[in-house]
């Protein structure tokens, strides 16, 4: 005879770390994030997000009303393309010290 025995708290735990992955998946996807959703992406402060980005007319951004929406997609290709830039600043900076 086969007994199987569940713990209800352990398979609670497995359930939402589960449920959790795919929402955050689905946020992924998402085609546009929000000011918060931007902060974790970027994992920095608004008020960093604000004077480092937003202070650039070429970072990806859109304001409806008082609302501030990022399109991912943009975004990403943004930070990849200031990412090497501050490299090669950083690299400039090293070879001059």
């Amino acid at each position: 005879m086969l007994e199987i025995k569940l713990d209800d708290e352990e398979l609670k735990s497995l359930f939402l770390n589960e449920v959790n992955m795919r929402l955050d998946k689905i946020e992924l996807e998402a085609l546009l994030m929000n000011s918060k959703q931007l902060c974790k992406y970027l994992s920095l402060s608004w008020p960093t997000i604000e004077k480092v980005f937003l202070s650039d007319p070429k970072f990806p951004k859109i304001r409806i009303g008082s609302k501030w929406l990022f399109p991912r997609k943009e975004v990403e290709s943004y930070i990849d393309i200031w990412t090497i830039g501050m490299k090669k600043k950083q690299a400039y900076v090293d070879k001059k010290l």
